[in-house]
C-alpha cells in the first residue's frame, strides 16, 4: 500500500509540473524527414496514436513489424491517405500502401511505401522575387522479415530508403536528401486466465525504428540532421465478452533518440547547459536517455530555470491511450488519448475513429480533436483519415 501511494504522489508531482510548464519557452527536438513520424494507420490514429502492442494488421510496419507473423490471413494489402494542415494547404498529405505475406506459421514478410506531398509551393529568393512554384516531395520504402522465436514471442528486421527531394535543385549546391535506415523489433501476446467468465489475451510489443545515417540537403556543407530514431513501448489486452463482443486496452510510450540540443549563448554560440548535439548516430541514440539540459527559460522572469535533468528527460516521452471495441467482427468503434508535455511541443488530443469490416475488406476512419488550446498544434487537427485493406487466404479474425 505505501509503495502505490509513494507511484501515486510521484505521478501527481510529475502531472502538476507539466501544467506549470506553459511559462517556459518551448525546447522542441526536430529532425529531418518528420513525415517518417506521421502515422499512416487510422486505426492507431483512433487509438492515441498506440500501436506498438495492439493485434496486428497490414499497416503494423509504422509501429511494430514483429507482429506481422501472427496474422491470420496470408496475403493482406492496404492504402491509406493521410490529409495534412488541410486548414492552410488543400493538396499536402501523406499517402501509404502497405503489403503482407505470411509465408508460413513461423514466418512472414511485409513491404510498405509512403509518399508526402507538401503541396505546389513558391520559391523566392532574398529580395522577394519569385523563383518559380514547385512540388517538393518525400518518399520512403521499406521491408521487413518477420519471424516466431518461440511459442509467442516473434521479432523482426527492416530496412528503409529515405529520400527527400525539398529544395528542387533551387540553389548551387543544394540536393536531395537520402537515407538508409532499419529498424528492429519484438512483439509477445499470449492467452492469460486472469478472468474467470471471459477469455482474454495479454500482449507487450517494443520498436526502434528509422535507426539511420544523418540527411543533408546542402553538399557545400557538413551539418547533417538526425532522422527521427524512435523507441516505442506499449502493452495491450484484448478481452472477449462473449461470441459477439470484444473489448481491447491499449497503452504506448514513445521517446525520440535523437540528441536534445544544449542551451546556447545567442551571442557567441557557446554550450552553456546541455551537451554537444553534432555526434554519430549511435553515441547520439546514447546521449538521447541523459543529454537533457535541465534548464528552460521562463518567459516570464526572462532568465533560465534550473528544472533538473531527469525532469526533462521525462518529458521527452509521450504517451498514448486507446481502447477499442468489435461487434461481431464486422463493426468497431475506437477512442484515445495522446499527450506531449509542453515543454516538448504540447501536442494533446483526444482521437476518434471506426471501422467496417465485411468478409476480405475493411475500412478504417479516424478524427483528432486537439485539446491543448492551442490552434494548429497538431496538423491533423479536425480532419479524416481513410484507410482501406484488403486481405485473403485464411481465417478473418477481430482485430481487437
Amino acid at each position: 500500500m505505501k509503495i502505490r501511494r509513494l507511484l501515486l504522489a510521484a505521478f501527481v508531482l510529475i502531472a502538476a509540473s507539466s501544467f506549470g510548464q506553459k511559462a517556459y519557452q518551448p525546447r522542441v527536438i526536430t529532425t529531418a524527414t518528420p513525415f517518417l513520424s506521421i502515422n499512416p494507420d487510422s486505426r492507431g490514429g483512433a487509438m492515441g496514436d498506440c500501436g506498438v502492442a495492439t493485434s496486428p494488421d497490414v499497416y503494423s510496419m509504422h509501429y511494430n513489424p514483429a507482429k506481422y507473423v501472427f496474422l491470420q490471413d496470408k496475403l493482406n494489402v492496404g492504402v491509406g491517405y493521410s490529409p495534412w494542415l488541410q486548414a492552410l494547404v488543400k493538396d499536402m498529405g501523406l499517402f501509404y500502401v502497405a503489403g503482407s505475406y505470411k509465408i508460413n506459421e513461423r514466418s512472414a514478410v511485409a513491404a510498405t511505401m509512403r509518399y508526402f506531398s507538401p503541396g505546389m509551393i513558391v520559391f523566392r529568393d532574398e529580395h522577394n522575387t519569385k523563383i518559380g512554384e514547385y512540388n517538393p516531395n518525400e518518399w520512403a520504402f521499406d521491408a521487413t522479415y518477420s519471424r516466431m522465436l518461440g511459442d509467442y514471442l516473434s521479432g523482426a528486421v527492416a530496412g528503409r530508403f529515405v529520400y527527400s527531394d525539398l529544395t528542387q535543385g533551387v540553389g548551387d549546391y543544394s540536393k536531395p536528401g537520402i537515407s538508409v535506415a532499419a529498424d528492429v523489433a519484438v512483439y509477445y501476446k499470449r492467452p492469460v486466465e486472469w478472468f474467470s467468465s471471459v477469455d482474454a489475451d495479454f500482449a507487450w510489443g517494443a520498436a526502434i525504428t528509422n535507426i539511420g545515417s544523418k540527411m543533408a540537403y546542402n553538399s557545400s556543407s557538413d551539418k547533417k540532421d538526425f532522422i527521427p530514431t524512435t523507441l516505442r513501448l506499449g502493452a495491450g489486452l484484448g478481452i472477449d465478452i462473449d461470441e459477439y463482443n470484444s473489448l481491447a486496452f491499449t497503452a504506448d510510450f514513445s521517446k525520440l533518440l535523437v540528441p536534445t540540443p544544449p542551451v546556447r549563448d545567442q551571442q557567441t554560440g557557446e554550450i552553456l547547459y546541455g551537451m554537444d548535439n553534432d555526434v554519430a548516430v549511435v553515441t547520439g541514440m546514447l546521449h538521447s536517455f541523459y543529454d537533457a539540459p535541465g534548464f528552460a527559460y521562463n518567459t516570464i522572469t526572462n532568465e533560465y530555470d534550473n528544472i533538473g535533468k531527469f525532469y526533462e528527460e521525462l518529458c521527452e516521452v509521450n504517451i498514448g491511450v486507446g481502447i477499442e471495441y468489435w461487434y461481431n467482427n464486422i463493426f468497431a468503434v475506437r477512442a484515445g488519448y495522446f499527450n506531449e508535455t509542453a515543454l516538448k511541443g504540447n501536442r494533446k488530443y483526444v482521437t476518434a475513429g471506426a471501422a467496417l469490416h465485411y468478409n476480405v475488406f475493411g475500412l478504417d476512419v479516424s478524427y483528432l480533436i486537439p485539446v491543448s488550446g492551442t490552434v494548429g498544434a497538431n496538423p491533423l487537427e479536425n480532419t479524416l483519415r481513410f484507410n482501406l485493406s484488403y486481405s485473403f487466404g485464411g481465417k478473418k479474425k477481430s482485430e481487437s
